[in-house]
């Protein structure tokens, strides 16, 4: 009962794929900590990419999942999430902050028929994430295979600048 009442409040904080007016100000606060060399956990990091619109650098905080050798980012949020928007507009040019190191990194998308065991691993390493994807990391792989045209899985690379 308590965990489907969380749920339900962290899908209200993000109503409409944006965060609310709390979740923004919690976001810039893990935007401080995922980027800061020693508090930063290990599995985050701060994605910075160029707006579609405006120009300037937004920063998002993001868990990465590590699967088959390979780092992964995923849309909890869907593919009309800012962040999501803006890397394909960028051409997938972005930047990840790690332990307080910038790296330029190319995010390469992934298509949805390659994302389900990507999708289970992240949601092992990102709970957060479950209220908004809508399952468990323990589901059956074909209810990954249902839900991954709905959710974007970016891999990311190393990039020379």
């Amino acid at each position: 009962m308590i965990v489907r009442g969380l749920a339900a409040l962290k899908r209200a904080m993000y109503r409409g794929g944006r965060p609310n007016a709390l979740m923004r100000l919690v976001n810039r606060l893990d935007v401080l900590v995922y980027g800061a060399r020693r508090l930063s956990p290990h599995r985050t990091a701060v994605l910075k990419v160029e707006g579609r619109r405006s120009g300037k650098i937004t920063s998002v905080p993001v868990a990465v999942a590590r699967h088959r050798d390979a780092e992964f980012l995923v849309s909890m949020l869907g593919p009309d999430a800012n962040w999501v928007r803006n890397v394909r507009a960028a051409g997938g040019r972005a930047t990840l902050r790690r332990r307080g190191r910038d790296a330029p990194v190319l995010l390469e998308e992934i298509p949805s028929e390659h994302r389900a065991e990507i999708l289970r691993r992240y949601l092992a390493i990102a709970p957060g994430a479950r209220p908004h994807v809508g399952l468990r990391p323990t589901a059956p792989l074909p209810e990954f295979h249902r839900i991954a045209p709905r959710h974007p899985v970016f891999r990311i690379h190393p990039r020379e600048d």
